[in-house]
């Protein structure tokens, strides 16, 4: 199993100074999608990484001490995609690939919406984001996009959904195109808690824990059933139906 983590640093250098290298030791990722590193490369101290085992690919803005994704892997990847082409999108440095010969880490920093201008940006952004990830999907299987897509999708995702119904982040047109991006083939999920194990393709597992999935992947599950997969066998310990019933949250015990 890989372990492949997001973390947005809001400046790397700030992060270092506030024990990063120990929480990186702790959680021990095989790879790490960064956004808004705030920093370019020769302002970094890359043999930090070296020394815990990493292979380290940094896209910074043209901008200095602004925006700026990297991908930190374990395993040296087949091939580093700087960017997407797209002038607009890769000025700010929001987007890295790392292709292996199985699937694909994207690490992406999607913009905010601030203003009228940087909002006509963001959509401009995820229209072309969109397009990119249709052509690569031709040519790629199994991508993960790891990152701050700066949206909050559902009502739970968000601490006020009714007072920021008209804020960017949570506008009805964002929340709608996330919709149609997850309909591409993506599954997105929420782990309220650190998982134990993953044990089924896009679904995870847990002891004890919590998660969220969307309910259409979940299919029928009642309390005390018990399902096998990959010869472990798992008891439902509560269901209950949230975001007006688009999204289920589990709770599940190993037998």
């Amino acid at each position: 199993m890989i372990k492949i983590i997001s973390y947005n640093l809001n400046g790397i250098r700030a992060a270092l100074k506030k024990n990063l290298i120990n929480w990186i030791e702790k959680v021990n990722p095989d790879i790490i999608c960064f956004q808004e590193i705030k920093a370019m490369k020769d302002q970094i101290p890359t043999e930090i990484f070296e020394k815990l085992g990493f292979h380290h690919y940094w896209y910074p803005a043209k901008k200095k001490g602004y925006s700026g994704v990297a991908i930190l892997t374990k395993r040296k990847p087949m091939k580093i995609a700087y960017g997407t082409g797209i002038s607009h999108i890769d000025e700010e440095g929001r987007v890295i690939r790392i292709d292996y010969d199985n699937f694909s880490v994207i690490s992406l920093y999607l913009p905010s919406g601030t203003n009228i201008q940087r909002l006509g940006h963001k959509f401009k952004f995820m229209d072309d984001f969109q397009n990119y990830i249709n052509k690569l999907k031709k040519k790629l299987n199994n991508i993960v996009i790891c990152g701050d897509y700066n949206i909050c999708h559902k009502h739970i995702d968000i601490h006020d959904p009714i007072r920021n119904k008209n804020v960017s982040g949570f506008l009805p047109e964002e929340r709608l195109w996330l919709d149609n991006f997850m309909k591409k083939g993506f599954i997105d999920w929420l782990i309220l808690e650190q998982p134990d194990e993953v044990i089924a393709d896009g679904v995870v597992m847990t002891t004890d824990y919590e998660l969220t999935v969307k309910t259409g992947d979940l299919g029928t599950l009642a309390f005390d059933t018990q399902i096998e997969v990959s010869k472990v066998k798992y008891k439902v310990r509560n269901v209950r139906k949230i975001d007006d019933g688009t999204l289920c949250r589990i709770s599940l015990t190993k037998v």
